[in-house]
């Protein structure tokens, strides 16, 4: 890692999205969960003029299976983060990790220049990416 050569956040991105509807059911995003192998899933928009939202499986752990709630009786809008923050694709990737540290949050969505999200990033993708061969 040089200055010539610095590290972005598109390169340490995971293209590969899990997304769900706001209206689906905890249980819904509980089994997409698993069957994905994932921690969290983005929440859709509803429409161009929305924002994205994502859910983590520390959101179903706080507002349901602690307060002793039904999954299927849950919505993924009730419990979700929203809105998010979120990367820009070119953003270099110290910065990054400057401000998920500021917020106190372990992944962020990557947005391409029309907002849209393209991938998702985490707080230890971008450590590693620092760390010495």
């Amino acid at each position: 890692m040089t200055e010539s050569d610095p590290i972005r956040v598109r390169d340490l991105m995971v293209a590969e999205l899990h997304t769900i509807d706001g209206l689906a059911t905890v249980a819904d995003a509980m089994a997409m969960m698993k069957r994905q192998q994932v921690s969290s899933l983005v929440v859709d928009r509803r429409n161009e003029d929305d924002e994205l939202g994502l859910v983590v499986v520390a959101d179903i752990a706080r507002g349901v299976i602690a307060d002793n709630r039904a999954p299927e009786r849950v919505n993924v809008y009730e419990i979700m983060s929203k809105p998010l923050l979120t990367l820009p694709e070119d953003m270099l990737a110290r910065y990054a990790v400057r401000l998920l540290m500021r917020f106190e949050i372990s992944r962020a969505v990557v947005v391409d220049q029309h907002r849209n999200a393209i991938g998702i990033v985490t707080l230890r993708d971008l450590i590693m990416a620092h760390a010495p061969e």
